[in-house]
């Protein structure tokens, strides 16, 4: 199946609430980081994408409908561009407060990751420094306004690459109403998933 849904949106910006509630509304599964740690299948791919390969999208993404989070979403521009008829959404929040949350979170976890004894954990951790800590922030992601700059270079590009009609600029905090108007479809009757806050992602990564 083609995708249906792009995530454009840096990690920590609500991604894993954003693949929870596009399962609900029938857009799963969802590719997600979470994905390449639960499914080992998927990481082989992913590392011949860090080294420079060529992989065919159809079969990184096979069985899912849609995508957000890294890693997939440091190639949103040649996804869109695979898939001319799927939605982007991407994901904002306040650019000081995401970098905040990379500290706590991604951040110190690709930085120490030669001390992880798991080897998948370990060359998980390698692919993902590679395409997001050195391919996207070059090496810089401690730099606090650096990558504060670089995130919010990302949001003004996107928006100008991606024609309106076809993007949403999605914070989590604003619930059912953008995403479903968005997709055409009605707003679910339960709350809006509130995934993967910072304490959460310390404790699921252990």
């Amino acid at each position: 199946m083609p995708l249906e849904i792009i995530g454009a949106g840096m990690g920590r910006t609500g991604t894993d609430s954003l693949a929870r509630a596009l399962e609900i509304l029938g857009y799963g599964p969802c590719h997600h980081m979470f994905e390449i740690s639960d499914n080992r299948n998927l990481l082989p791919d992913w590392q011949k994408i860090a080294m420079g390969e060529n992989v065919p999208w159809a079969r990184v993404f096979r069985g899912y409908r849609s995508q957000v989070d890294w890693p997939g979403a440091c190639y949103w521009k040649e996804l869109a561009t695979e898939y001319p008829r799927a939605k982007v959404i991407l994901t904002v929040r306040d650019p000081y407060d995401w970098h905040d949350s990379m500290l706590r979170t991604i951040a110190p976890k690709l930085r120490d990751r030669a001390k992880v004894d798991d080897p998948y954990s370990k060359a998980r951790l390698e692919m993902a420094n590679t395409i997001v800590a050195e391919g996207i922030f070059g090496g810089r992601l401690f730099d606090r306004e650096y990558s504060v700059a670089l995130f919010k270079r990302h949001i003004e590009y996107v928006v100008e690459t991606i024609a309106p009609e076809r993007l949403l600029v999605f914070e989590v905090a604003d619930g059912w109403r953008p995403l479903a108007e968005f997709l055409g479809t009605s707003e679910p009757d339960l709350p809006f998933p509130n995934k993967n806050s910072s304490k959460e992602f310390v404790l699921r990564d252990k």
